[in-house]
């Protein structure tokens, strides 16, 4: 074997073993969405039609995603919800902009794979929380919008009467048929040959893809560690370096793609973490991702119910405004990176009370909130 055949047999080999924690990273999120969904549908969709209070429904849109782990499902049960007549267009709305902020939690719970460096985790934190961070805003601004002038569900009542009757395929992620499987098949080892009930199985499964997640990360970053002195580094920065419009394309794409805004920001978390990338190139990826995410439920939903229709609308809306506001004016996306460097150089002094944070953040106060506000 010629010398320059062997210089690239490591390159190849990294390479490989690259692609296959990648395989394993994105197997365990999406085994850790499946087991919460298989948790929290039953709760999820009592919870989503039990209020009428737009601040109860933003706090339901938060708990009832971080109990699911997933927008997409959220926003479906929405839809499904709303054309059987059981929650009205605009009582959804706060529930569809909780439901934005809600999904964020997947990215933190991953951060928490890079606790242990500290460097390290105020890079990974600061980038899983620019997304929680970003939607927050969006709701603080757009909320008190909505409820002043109803303009998201007028908006999107007027493009459904449009597009209402067009006729579009649905669209399967190419993700699906390589990680779905195996996520059927450790739910059904465990359901049908170890004789567990759903619950049980749910919470075993969570247990497994925590672990995977933290494993995968730690030898992700092992490697990213070391492409940082090789041309992989210099290919990622002339990627994410471009034109902040044009890795916010890039996010767009890649989530409508894989029909997923949380593995999209999931996988930027190592990025950050392992300093191939910086937070201010990283957000455009994650504000793309938050109108891609929207674009597989527009597609599903054109030949269907014109007020699921509506509520996809709003989704994208809602999401375009938010861009408006905090992406586009260079400026104003300076207050979500500060925030959320902010947060992540304190909770690297006071790791532990990260975890009191996202349990605050997306269980406590949308679970208080929605109390005290079904109670005025």
């Amino acid at each position: 074997m010629s010398p320059r055949v062997l210089r690239f047999i490591p390159g190849l080999v990294r390479g490989l073993l690259f692609l296959v924690l990648l395989y394993l990273f994105l197997f365990s999120i999406d085994l850790l969405g499946s087991s919460f969904k298989m948790l929290g549908k039953g709760v999820a969709e009592g919870l989503l039609s039990a209020t009428t209070n737009p601040f109860a429904g933003l706090m339901i849109g938060i708990l009832t995603t971080a109990i699911v782990q997933s927008s997409s499902l959220t926003t479906s049960l929405i839809v499904a919800l709303v054309s059987a007549g059981g929650i009205t267009v605009h009582n959804a709305v706060p529930i569809v902009m909780g439901a934005n902020i809600g999904t964020t939690i997947t990215c933190a719970i991953v951060s928490l794979g890079h606790i242990r460096r500290n460097d390290e985790f105020e890079r990974a934190y600061a980038g899983a929380n620019v997304h929680d961070m970003f939607n927050v805003l969006s709701v603080i601004v757009l909320l008190p919008l909505q409820l002043a002038t109803g303009f998201l569900d007028t908006a999107a009542h007027y493009l459904s009467a449009v597009f209402y009757g067009s006729q579009a395929g649905g669209f399967d992620s190419p993700l699906k048929p390589l990680i779905q499987p195996l996520v059927k098949l450790t739910h059904g080892f465990m359901i049908d040959r170890a004789g567990f009930s759903e619950c049980v199985t749910g919470i075993i499964s969570v247990a497994i893809s925590l672990a995977l997640v933290f494993v995968a990360l730690a030898y992700i970053v092992k490697l990213m560690r070391r492409a940082t002195s090789s041309r992989a580094e210099h290919w990622i920065q002339r990627v994410f370096s471009a034109n902040p419009y044009f890795v916010f394309a890039i996010g767009l794409a890649l989530t409508a793609i894989i029909q997923s805004s949380s593995i999209t920001t999931s996988m930027l978390v190592p990025l950050v973490g392992a300093g191939l990338i910086n937070l201010e190139q990283a957000f455009p990826v994650t504000v793309g991702a938050n109108i891609g995410t929207t674009v597989t439920a527009l597609l599903a939903t054109l030949a269907g119910n014109q007020n699921g229709l509506t509520i996809a609308f709003v989704h994208l809306l809602f999401n375009i405004c938010g861009t408006l506001v905090f992406f586009v004016p260079p400026f104003m996306r300076r207050i979500p990176i500060v925030i959320s460097r902010f947060l992540a150089h304190y909770f690297v002094r006071h790791k532990k009370l990260v975890f009191v944070y996202i349990i605050t953040m997306f269980f406590l106060i949308p679970l208080l909130g929605m109390l005290i506000t079904e109670r005025l």
